[in-house]
């Protein structure tokens, strides 16, 4: 049995605390001589994937497994609405991280001849060359690309380049609980005040379920429910670092990844594969920042970030690719109100829900909300990319889409009123104040679709702005429109 083996824990207590684990395993990050780059060793005990080789200015970048929703439209929609036979319907993607402080090539070898290429998003303007097996191209500063070769864009390899970190915890200071290289494994933590969780590069921290936990069954799929893997209750934490978090080992629907709950917290770099129910819940919190969050997820219910009840939200420069739900603000459960919230700056993908939305769970009032500079390079979805989804009583205002590129889609634009089975008001509410602005969507019969719900509750004063479908600029004409709706304007 190796050394890393070996130190495999099982964690549950809130503040355990690696103190040692430099020392342990030692610094795995590896320089090279070249200052401009830094790659961190595989841990052990880690299947890698064998789909593709990845090297940044010469040194070899190891490429991870994760499993995605499957190609096949039908089993997709099941893996959504069979919630305990989800696990069953995947493909299998490949990621690879790295950190960068200067302009790098990336070398990509598979093992078949290459004869095309993508590399997404298109907006980036990155231009690879082809020679027989291998594919190369240069990035300028650190961003999150999708390399599609041969057009196998669902067996795709996402690569995450970091920007250096700088002010790194220090292991032995109390405050920090810390995963160094390797791989480890935890059930439950809760993280309190002022306390930092720190997974480094290199490290692979598993969730698993402890035989005692409690937990309740899921009357309408009989599944069970678990608290959260990750806990940050309170104020003045940070969940950050390069490291992946894992939830592979998790049942379907058993728990969330990452849950926030108080004020002036931060979740920043580390990546999240495979939740088993929503990766970020943020709840009745204030002052949030979710800052180079990569999430690759195919179960049921598998959401990105859920804004919930919350204040002054921002989520900056993330990657998200899952089955369900992005990037979603909801007011459930009539637990507050929801406003000043930011998402910007994202690569997205989305597999069956919606892409960037408001709803459904819209019980307290949500207004001052930007979705803006996103790129969407792929939406195979059933529902709608830009959506507010408005079946309850609350209303939802001053809400604003702007300079997002939708390079393929099936369903566009939906603002919406009425009664579904979310429904927890009996009245219905209002959506008022919205603005599309300087979006491009390509895609086969693209809808805008505005539904309101009656006289006192409908929809009302809504710009477009410089919005184009598959190259051709949106009219009013385009724009299907019940008698609900007032005030709507298209410009130019």
């Amino acid at each position: 049995m190796s050394k890393i083996q070996k130190m495999r824990r099982k964690i549950s207590h809130p503040f355990f605390i690696v103190n040692t684990v430099l020392w342990i395993f030692g610094i795995t990050s590896c320089v090279d001589g070249n200052k401009n780059i830094r790659v961190y060793d595989a841990p052990q005990g880690e299947i890698l994937s064998t789909d593709y080789t990845v090297s940044v200015e010469g040194k070899t970048v190891p490429v991870y497994k994760a499993k995605v929703a499957t190609v096949d439209d039908a089993k997709r929609w099941i893996g959504m609405d069979n919630k305990a036979e989800s696990h069953k319907y995947y493909d299998t993607a490949s990621f690879a991280y790295f950190d960068m402080n200067a302009p790098v090539t990336v070398t990509v070898i598979i093992p078949a001849k290459v004869n095309s290429v993508k590399v997404l998003p298109t907006s980036f303007g990155i231009k690879p060359e082809i020679k027989d097996h291998s594919v190369s191209f240069s990035l300028d500063k650190p961003m999150k690309v999708t390399v599609e070769i041969n057009g196998d864009w669902i067996h795709s390899l996402h690569l995450f380049a970091n920007a250096f970190e700088s002010d790194i915890p220090n292991p032995s200071d109390t405050n920090v609980i810390y995963f160094g290289p390797g791989i480890h494994e935890i059930s439950h933590m809760e993280v309190g005040d002022n306390k930092t969780v720190y997974i480094a590069g290199g490290a692979v921290v598993r969730a698993v379920i402890d035989p005692n936990e409690k937990y309740r069954t899921d009357q309408s799929t009989g599944l069970r429910n678990y608290v959260p893997t990750i806990t940050l209750k309170g104020k003045n934490i940070k969940l950050r670092g390069r490291g992946i978090l894992d939830a592979s080992n998790c049942t379907t629907h058993a728990r969330n990844m990452i849950v926030a709950r108080g004020s002036d917290i931060l979740i920043e770099g580390v990546i999240l594969r495979d939740p088993s129910l929503w990766t970020i819940p943020i709840r009745n919190s204030e002052r949030i920042f979710v800052d180079n969050v990569k999430i690759i997820g195919y179960r049921a219910n598998s959401d990105g970030i859920d804004i919930c009840s919350s204040f002054d939200v921002m989520v900056n420069d993330c990657f998200l690719r899952t089955l369900d739900d992005l990037v979603v603000i909801k007011t459930p459960n009539h637990a507050g109100k929801a406003g000043r919230i930011i998402a910007q700056n994202c690569v997205l993908w989305n597999e069956v829900a919606h892409t960037l939305s408001i709803g459904a769970e819209v019980t307290e009032d949500v207004d001052d909300v930007v979705f803006r500079n996103c790129d969407v390079i792929h939406d195979q979805g059933r529902e709608w990319s830009l959506r507010i989804f408005q079946s309850d009583a609350a209303t939802v205002s001053n809400v604003r889409f702007e300079n997002i590129r939708i390079e393929e889609a099936r369903r566009f634009i939906s603002l919406w009123l009425g009664e579904a089975i979310w429904s927890m008001d009996k009245e219905r509410g209002n959506i008022r104040d919205v603005v599309f602005k300087d979006i491009s969507a390509w895609g086969n019969q693209l809808r805008v679709d505005l539904t309101g719900y009656d006289k006192s509750h409908n929809i009302s004063d809504v710009i477009f702005q410089n919005v184009t479908l598959n190259g051709k600029t949106l009219t009013l004409q385009d724009i299907r429109a019940n008698d609900f709706v007032e005030n709507v304007q298209v410009n130019p």
